[in-house]
């Protein structure tokens, strides 16, 4: 009966979107009223705690960069040895992006956060401590696990502690510290042994792994398993003791009941006629994100400036300090002139300084002067960061919000059995699919 009912709302949903109708949720539009916009101390503690994760993630995707020499040289290793290294992220990532939404419905956004510091901080030791190739490669391939599973969670997390109408901000937060753990990684790598960064590493893990005991679960996860009193004691926490919790209380227990009545959706629910575009839009731009170069160049500017005849030390800090002021300036312009502009912009900019760094070892191999190989190389490796981190690093992830929530036609993080989470997920698949692939098609 159930499902004869949701098939006759979904196709009543098709026919009014055809017919150009806006389709009403009411119980999400009156969100936005019901919900109180006051930022508690519990939800910054909050946010703060789950962001670390983010952190951990620019911190491990730019590890290798930095300490390439000092790992070469001390282990002895090939190219070929480290080229493992580096890309052997993107295949932990790719287990920790299958499994991250099964994780998070188990045992909770905390719990799956908890896994990821686990994961990092065991990684991390594995590289401090190694002697050899494979230890090193199975420290990497744990902290690819973390960032897998991370970069679904903890934005996940933020969302649903979030009330709506301040959601978008601190969502963005998760973009932005990535770029700090990017740019921290290259400074602080510039002046410090490999070991010893591997070690600052488990920092942000262990901030993270006590930190969310003295923060509250997601009260929406609370909801979906039945702990309805925790539910309200942890909203409670989240917006303050004199706060009203009573409608977003109602708001949620509604929502949870509706949904209550659909059953499991299949895992290719969302490849249907209707959602093509938007799911071709979002993982398109998941794809050419990835395929763009940012992990390559990440990943081994110390070698590409190396080989140029720049100086890796001075590239790295510029670049670090660049990608950081982009990401803030991105977050500003994006609100005021819109994505796509933002995206075009940033294409293009991303474009012409690949270009810039192509034409840079072409000349090389002609033999041109070496000022002109490297200072093209070096204005074309923080040109390209700049206008990458400009729009091309943080919009796909917006985006693949907005198609998950186009899958369910609500807001992604808020299904009762995790529909609308698939987007998220095929999301990551494709991320670090296609970031392996660019990868290995670099070295």
């Amino acid at each position: 009966m159930s499902e004869r009912v949701f098939q006759e709302e979904e196709s009543n949903e098709e026919d009014m979107e055809t017919q150009g109708i806006e389709v009403r949720i009411p119980l999400l539009e009156e969100q936005e009223e019901m919900v109180p916009d006051r930022i508690t101390f519990v939800l910054v503690l909050s946010a703060f705690f789950a962001v670390c994760g983010s952190y951990v993630f620019g911190n491990a995707v730019s590890y290798s960069s930095p300490a390439e020499s000092g790992i070469m040289d001390e282990l002895g290793l090939s190219l070929a040895e480290y080229s493992v290294f580096g890309s052997i992220l993107t295949i932990g990532g790719l287990l920790g992006a299958l499994c991250s939404g099964k994780i998070a419905d188990l045992i909770g956004r905390r719990g799956a956060m908890w896994v990821t510091d686990v994961s990092g901080i065991i990684g991390w030791c594995a590289i401090f401590l190694s002697e050899s190739a494979w230890s090193l490669d199975l420290g990497r391939l744990l902290l690819g696990f973390g960032v897998g599973l991370a970069s679904y969670v903890v934005p996940v997390y933020v969302a649903e502690v979030t009330p709506k109408n301040l959601r978008g901000g601190f969502v963005s937060l998760c973009m932005l510290v990535i770029a700090c753990g990017m740019s921290m990684t290259y400074i602080i790598g510039s002046v410090l042994n490999w070991r010893i960064l591997a070690c600052l590493g488990t920092i942000p893990c262990l901030l993270q792994l006590v930190g969310l005991f003295l923060v509250p679960e997601s009260p929406r996860w609370l909801a979906k398993i039945g702990r309805e009193k925790d539910m309200k004691a942890a909203l409670q926490r989240l917006r303050g003791k004199n706060a009203d919790i009573s409608k977003e209380t109602s708001e949620i227990e509604g929502y949870i009941e509706t949904f209550q009545q659909v059953s499991e959706h299949r895992i290719f629910y969302i490849f249907q006629r209707k959602y093509a575009k938007a799911l071709t839009v979002g993982l398109g731009l998941m794809v050419f994100q990835q395929l763009g170069g940012l992990n390559a160049y990440g990943m081994y500017m110390s070698s590409i400036l190396e080989r140029a005849g720049a100086s890796s030390t001075a590239g790295s800090i510029t670049t670090a300090i660049v990608k950081l002021a982009a990401n803030v300036l991105a977050v500003f312009l994006m609100d005021k002139f819109g994505r796509r502009p933002l995206l075009l912009v940033s294409a293009s900019g991303a474009c012409l300084a690949g270009f810039l760094i192509g034409l840079s070892f072409l000349l090389q191999d002609y033999h041109q002067s070496t000022d002109v190989v490297s200072t093209l190389t070096f204005i074309g490796i923080v040109v390209f960061t700049g206008f990458f981190s400009l729009g091309l690093g943080g919009i796909p992830w917006i985006i693949m919000a907005e198609v998950s929530e186009k899958s369910g036609a609500l807001n992604f993080p808020n299904k009762r059995k995790g529909i609308g989470r698939e987007p998220r997920e095929y999301g990551q698949l494709v991320r670090f699919l296609a970031c392996g692939l660019h990868i290995q098609l670099f070295l």
